[in-house]
């Protein structure tokens, strides 16, 4: 049984990995066999994802005592053997599980928080690992606003300069008129 102040340093030590990250996803891991469990966690660390097993009591503890986050929607989902994910990239963990399950029953997802949305039940994978991360949005929304630029330019340009020769004349006769 560990001491007061071991059980201290672990909620400690959780209390800064959890606050390093803004994705969090918590699994149920039991039933894999040791060479499973090895498994899942190599391919954990080639997809840039760390595993740790925890105590749920202890996990609840470092959860509550982060001020300027809401875990409260994880909590419920504290029961059984508890794996956490830490992760970059929102979808990771969901690839990773769904991948994993290819050839195991688990992991199963109990819950995740990512950038602040709670996310509740394995039902939740699919949804999970085709989430977009923040680089992808941002590009795709520069996209968006590049589109009508490059249709406008695309336009002028088609013409072989003659539409743009065209539009300034237009322009000139209007403002003379």
């Amino acid at each position: 049984m560990a001491t007061r102040t071991e059980k201290d340093q672990a909620i400690a030590d959780l209390i800064e990995e959890i606050k390093a990250t803004n994705v969090l996803y918590l699994a149920d891991t039991s039933e894999l066999t040791a060479e499973a469990t090895s498994n899942l966690r190599r391919s954990c660390h080639k997809a840039g994802i760390r595993m740790k097993v925890v105590k749920n009591t202890l996990l609840q503890k470092a959860m509550e005592r982060i001020e300027d986050r809401d875990y409260s929607g994880l909590v419920g989902s504290l029961k059984g053997q508890t794996s956490i994910l830490f992760a970059e990239k929102g979808n990771a963990p969901a690839k990773l599980i769904q991948d994993f399950r290819k050839t195991h029953k688990k992991p199963v997802l109990k819950s995740a928080w990512i950038d602040e949305a709670v996310f509740v039940g394995d039902d939740q994978v699919a949804v999970l690992a085709t989430l977009k991360g923040k680089e992808e949005l941002i590009g795709d929304i520069i996209a968006l606003l590049q589109s009508p630029i490059k249709n406008v330019i695309g336009a002028l340009q088609g013409g072989g300069g003659h539409k743009i020769a065209g539009l300034v004349k237009a322009l000139e006769e209007r403002a003379q008129a």
